[in-house]
């Protein structure tokens, strides 16, 4: 089957009711998304697909096929790192760092939905689970990029 991860299309030949996680992580080796429950819970397998923060621990991959997938590798990058990601290492959101992946992405797909959110607009959508219990700060984080974003935004339309 053919798939569109981080806008490019990879063909993958595995049964279309593998989860797409274990698609991603052992066959494309893409392993920022990573495996925490197996029952969609915890929110550490999250990635967008077409723009929804989605759990693939359970998702089977066929249900993924003509959708745009989006993954931690595909929002940034050491030297250009997404306003998510500049207010994660601002605000120093990670200890343990396990379920980070999975929360960035969720945050991602919450600012493109709500791009200025509520403390409660964060809470009802950020459902991802981190065990180190760092939620202020990635309310925290998220205010931040909702900003870094908003300026982005301001600056591109000043141009």
């Amino acid at each position: 089957m053919k798939l569109n991860i981080n806008g490019k299309d990879i063909d993958v030949e595995v049964e279309p009711g593998m989860p797409l996680l274990w698609v991603l992580r052992d066959e494309l080796n893409m392993t920022g998304t990573k495996f925490g429950c197996g029952v969609s819970s915890c929110g550490a397998c999250t990635v967008m697909i077409d723009g929804v923060a989605t759990r693939t621990c359970t998702l089977p991959v066929g249900n993924a096929q003509n959708k745009k997938i989006t993954t931690i590798e595909g929002i940034g990058s050491p030297s250009n790192l997404s306003a998510v990601q500049q207010a994660w290492v601002e605000h120093q959101v990670p200890q343990c760092g396990y379920c980070q992946s999975g929360m960035i992405m969720a945050a991602e797909a919450l600012l493109d939905e709500i791009p200025n959110p509520t403390d409660d607009d964060i809470d009802a959508k950020m459902t991802n689970i981190c065990r180190c219990g760092t939620y202020t700060r990635v309310r925290a984080a998220i205010h931040t990029a909702a900003k870094l974003r908003s300026q982005a935004t301001d600056l591109l339309g000043s141009l």
